[in-house]
């Protein structure tokens, strides 16, 4: 099963290029996909893509209800969806 996780937008870098922060783990993602994405915005992220832009109500709900259920943990090695 694939699963695309809300992130928030930390950096925008050249191109379509920016950086994610999801539960202290950045990454970097391509915005190619997406028009109009600001620092501080929320979008989906599935395989280094960002999908669309989420309201910032929603991802913080999603991403609390993955917390509860023990789903998603950050390590050293990355982010962890069980």
């Amino acid at each position: 099963m694939c699963l695309a996780i809300p992130a928030q937008v930390v950096e925008l870098r050249d191109g379509d290029n920016a950086v994610v922060d999801l539960a202290g783990v950045r990454k970097e993602i391509s915005l190619s996909l997406v028009e109009g994405v600001a620092v501080g915005d929320y979008v989906i992220v599935h395989v280094g893509f960002a999908l669309n832009k989420l309201d910032p109500e929603e991802a913080e709900q999603t991403l609390k209800l993955f917390a509860e259920m023990g789903q998603l943990t950050a390590d050293g090695d990355g982010l962890t969806l069980h």
